[in-house]
């Protein structure tokens, strides 16, 4: 690691947000990352540069228009929900790894792209999980599309967002796990004995 301590830190920073937008969407973001680094808005690590070949693009963007389109329908929705407990946080995995340039060596970059991105996808998925349970529940399924339009415009906004200003990103992002958890709390009623 020869990068100094503010590009590794904005790196991080970069990482833990993108792999937050790939808890609500696995394929999107990694599409979106592509096209990034094609346009020279993302620089990524030598190993990742595949992400931005024409045929990544091409491979994404069907996977991305399949799982859009997926999770539009209120039965598909929960299967895909399912199969994307594993492939979310790879693809936060991925995705962190990917922008971790400033660690020279691809293999502790990836150890650290996992470590960063799988656990930072699995919360925004999680979450979303349960909002959805909670949806189907008092609508029958029918604002789970509605849902996930709100999940495909927050994946663009959190990712622009990501790009534009990564320090920023993660503080809004440890602001709002803060709350959740601080409301969580709260809900929770005590026991006494």
């Amino acid at each position: 690691m020869n990068a100094g301590w503010t590009e590794l830190a904005m790196a991080l920073a970069l990482a833990i947000g993108l792999a937050a937008c790939a808890g609500l969407r696995a394929w999107l973001p990694l599409l979106m990352a592509g096209g990034a680094a094609r346009l020279g808005w993302l620089e990524l690590g030598h190993s990742f540069e595949f992400l931005a070949t024409n045929r990544a693009l091409l491979i994404l963007g069907l996977a991305s228009l399949v799982e859009i389109a997926a999770d539009k329908v209120p039965a598909l929705d929960h299967a895909l929900d399912l199969v994307s407990t594993v492939l979310r946080p790879a693809a936060g995995s991925l995705l962190a790894a990917s922008v971790l340039w400033p660690i020279n060596d691809p293999l502790v970059a990836t150890c650290v792209g996992i470590a960063v991105g799988a656990p930072t996808a699995l919360v925004p998925h999680a979450t979303k999980s349960l909002l959805r349970a909670a949806s189907t529940t008092f609508t029958a399924g029918l604002a789970n599309p509605l849902l996930s339009v709100a999940e495909d415009v927050s994946v663009f906004f959190l990712f622009f967002l990501v790009i534009l200003v990564p320090l920023m990103t993660l503080a809004m992002l440890s602001l709002l796990l803060f709350l959740i958890l601080l409301r969580r709390r709260r809900a929770t009623p005590e026991v006494t004995a």
